[in-house]
C-alpha cells in the first residue's frame, strides 16, 4: 500500500487533478470532452504554480542562504520544505492508508450530516498523514497515528463548514466551494480572536486599507508587481558583503528585482486557470445535488486553497512577511528553526484569514506576523519527531529529498507550523 499511494502521489497534482476532474465530470453528467478540459486547466494551473513557486525559491534561495552565510544565521533545524515533508507522510504507514481512511471519515460525516464539505482536494491529504506520522514515531504506536490524522480531519471539515460562507462571499466565482486543507484552517482561530482585539483598539478602523485602497493611496508603490521589485532588490542587496559588492552586482540585484515581481504578477494570472477549470465541475456538481439529494442542499467542493492564493492583498502580505520571517527566526529566544525552503508556502497562510480580516492588509499582516512567530516554534518543537520519521523513509526509499544533512534537524513551515499540527501532537 505505501509503494501504491507513493506512486500515485509521485504523479504530482499536475498529472493527479486532472484525472480526478475529469472522472468526477463524467461521474457528474459532463460530457467526456468537457469534463477533460476543465481537469487539464486544472493541471496546467498546478503546472504553471510548481514553476513561478519555483522561480521563487531558486531566485530567492540562494541570496537568502547568502544572507545567512554573511550574517552568521545559523539554526539547528534545517528547513527540508513542504515537498520534504509530504515525501514523508505519504512514505510511512499511516500515509499509506491515509487517502482510503479519510475518504471513509468523509462518506461518514456527509450521511450523518455533520459536515458539508465533498472534499476532493486528494493531493493535501499529506496534511492529515504528516501529523499522523509524526504521532506515530513519537508514541510507536500507528492506531495513535491515524487517530492524530483522523482528528486533524474532522477538525478540518468542520472549519471548512464553518468558513464557507465567508469564504465564497469574500472571493469572487467561489460558490460552493469550501477549503478543508488543514495548514490554512489551522489559522483561522488566531484569526477570529486577532482580528476582534484589532477592532477594540481606538482609531485602529482607519487603518482599512485593503488592496486596492493600496493602489489609490500609494500609486505605484501599493501595486504587488511594484512591491515584488523593491523587495527582490533589497534581498538582493542584503546579499552582498560591501557597498563596492553592491555595485559590482547591480544587474543580479536589478534580475532578482525583476524575478520577484514577475511572481507577484503571475501567481494571479495563473489562479485564474484554476477557477476557469473548475467552474463547469462545480456548477454541475451543485445541480446535480440540487435535483438528486433535495436535503442536501448547501453542500460544498472542498478544494485547494490554491485557487485563491493569487489575491492582491495574499501577495502584498505574503511578500513582506518574508523578509520579517527570516529576522524573527534570529531574534526570537528559544526557536531553532530558520526557514528558506518553505517561503513559498507563505502564500497559503491566509486563504482563509482574508475573509475574516475582509482585506484589510494591515490586520492581515499583524496576524501573520503573530502566527508565523509562533509558529516557527511549533517547527522546533516538532523537529525531533519529524526527523526521526524523515530518516525512516531515507532508510527505506533513498529519496535524496528527505536526507537531513548531518549534525541538523528537519522541519518545514507547512505543515508543521500549524496551530493543528502541535495542538493535536500535544
Amino acid at each position: 500500500m505505501e509503494q501504491v499511494f507513493s506512486y500515485i502521489i509521485g504523479l504530482g497534482a499536475a498529472v493527479m487533478m486532472p484525472i480526478i476532474f475529469t472522472i468526477l465530470g463524467v461521474c457528474i453528467g459532463i460530457k467526456f470532452s468537457k469534463a477533460l478540459k476543465s481537469g487539464l486547466l486544472v493541471g496546467v494551473g498546478f503546472v504553471g504554480l510548481s514553476v513561478v513557486t519555483a522561480l521563487l525559491t531558486s531566485s530567492l534561495g540562494p541570496a537568502l542562504s547568502k544572507v545567512v552565510e554573511i550574517y552568521g544565521l545559523q539554526l539547528k533545524v534545517f528547513d527540508m520544505g513542504w515537498p520534504a515533508a509530504a515525501a514523508v507522510a505519504y512514505n510511512t504507514s499511516v500515509g499509506a492508508f491515509i487517502i482510503p481512511v479519510c475518504l471513509a471519515v468523509n462518506i461518514l460525516m456527509l450521511l450523518t450530516k455533520t459536515t458539508r464539505t465533498v472534499n476532493i482536494d486528494l493531493w493535501n491529504y499529506w496534511h492529515f498523514a504528516f501529523i499522523g506520522a509524526v504521532v506515530y514515531f513519537a508514541t510507536d504506536n500507528i492506531w495513535w497515528g491515524f487517530f492524530a490524522a483522523v482528528i486533524c480531519y474532522i477538525i478540518t471539515l468542520i472549519l471548512a463548514d464553518y468558513t464557507a460562507d465567508k469564504f465564497q462571499g469574500f472571493y469572487d466565482k467561489m460558490e460552493g466551494i469550501s477549503i478543508p486543507q488543514p495548514f490554512c484552517a489551522g489559522f483561522v482561530p488566531f484569526a477570529l480572536i486577532i482580528n476582534k482585539v484589532l477592532d477594540k483598539i481606538p482609531g485602529f478602523e482607519k487603518l482599512n486599507i485593503d488592496a486596492e485602497g493600496m493602489k489609490k493611496k500609494f500609486g505605484l508603490l501599493g501595486e504587488p508587481l511594484f512591491l515584488g521589485i523593491l523587495v527582490g532588490c533589497g534581498i538582493g542587496a542584503l546579499s552582498c558583503k560591501n557597498g563596492q559588492e553592491i555595485i559590482d552586482k547591480i544587474p543580479y540585484i536589478l534580475g532578482l528585482g525583476i524575478k520577484m515581481g514577475a511572481v507577484m504578477e503571475l501567481i494571479p494570472r495563473i489562479t485564474s486557470l484554476f477557477i476557469e477549470g473548475l467552474k463547469p465541475i462545480s456548477d454541475a456538481t451543485r445541480e446535480l445535488i440540487a435535483k438528486k439529494f433535495k436535503g442536501a442542499v448547501g453542500l460544498n467542493i472542498g478544494m485547494s486553497p490554491a485557487l485563491v492564493i493569487g489575491h492582491p492583498a495574499t501577495l502584498v502580505v505574503s511578500l513582506l512577511l518574508i523578509p520579517v520571517t527570516i529576522l524573527l527566526a534570529v531574534v526570537l529566544p528559544g526557536n531553532e528553526f530558520l526557514p528558506l525552503a518553505s517561503l513559498a508556502g507563505m502564500f497559503y497562510v491566509f486563504p482563509l484569514v482574508l475573509p475574516i480580516t475582509k482585506g484589510n492588509v494591515v490586520k492581515t499582516f499583524i496576524i501573520g506576523f503573530v502566527v508565523l512567530a509562533i509558529g516557527l516554534y511549533f517547527v522546533t518543537d516538532l523537529a525531533p519527531y519529524f526527523t526521526q520519521a524523515a530518516h525512516d523513509v531515507y532508510t527505506k526509499t533513498q529519496d535524496a529529498a528527505v536526507n537531513i544533512p548531518s549534525g541538523f534537524e528537519g522541519g518545514a513551515l507547512d505543515f508543521a507550523s500549524s496551530p493543528f499540527s502541535w495542538a493535536i501532537f500535544i
